[in-house]
Parts: C-alpha cells; structure tokens; sequence
C-alpha cells in the first residue's frame, strides 16, 4: 500500500531578505576629522605650526578623551583650508571643509 502525501492548501514560506543595517551616520567625529585636517596639512606643506598643535592634541585627546583642543585647533585650520581652497591647492576640497565646519558645529 502506497501512502499518499496529503496536499495543503497554506503556502510555503516565503523568505524574506536579511535586514539591512541602518545607513552609517553622516556626523564626522571630531577626532576624525582632525586627523583628516592634519594629513591635508602636511601633504600640502601648509602651516607646520598649527600640524604640530594637532599632533600634540590628537595624542593629548588619545589618554583623556578630551576633545576642547580638538575643536581648537580644527577651528584654527577652518580659514586656512578655505584660504588653501580659493589657491585650488591639491586635496584641499569644499567636502573637507564642509565636514570640519559640520564637525565643529556638532
């Protein structure tokens, strides 16, 4: 005696895709973004006075997690970038400086 499968009328299940992750926040961190400002600095040679404030205050930020010289010394950056930006001065773009300037304004 053969044994007949019963037949039902429910529907197979349907997979559904993975979730996707939520998009990544568009907000530069001020850390980032400092380091962003210092390799910019020194690729373009400009202001190895203030490379040096960033330096010291990346690594400053690093042990306290202290970001008041971060934002300092991004500040101190923000016109000459610009001033960097109208020269046309390789790697220096208005991105960049529209996220420093949303950086700091965070």
């Amino acid at each position: 005696m053969a044994k007949i499968a019963k037949t039902t009328d429910a529907k197979p299940a349907v997979k559904k895709a993975a979730a996707k992750p939520a998009a990544a926040s568009k907000t530069v961190s001020i850390e980032d973004i400092s380091k962003t400002i210092l390799e910019k600095l020194k690729a373009a040679s400009l202001s190895p006075e203030l490379q040096s404030e960033m330096e010291w205050c990346l690594g400053s930020y690093s042990h306290d997690k202290n970001p008041v010289g971060l934002f300092e010394t991004s500040a101190k950056a923000l016109p000459i970038l610009k001033e960097a930006l109208t020269k046309k001065t390789k790697g220096i773009t208005a991105k960049l400086i529209g996220d420093v300037e949303k950086a700091l304004n965070a």
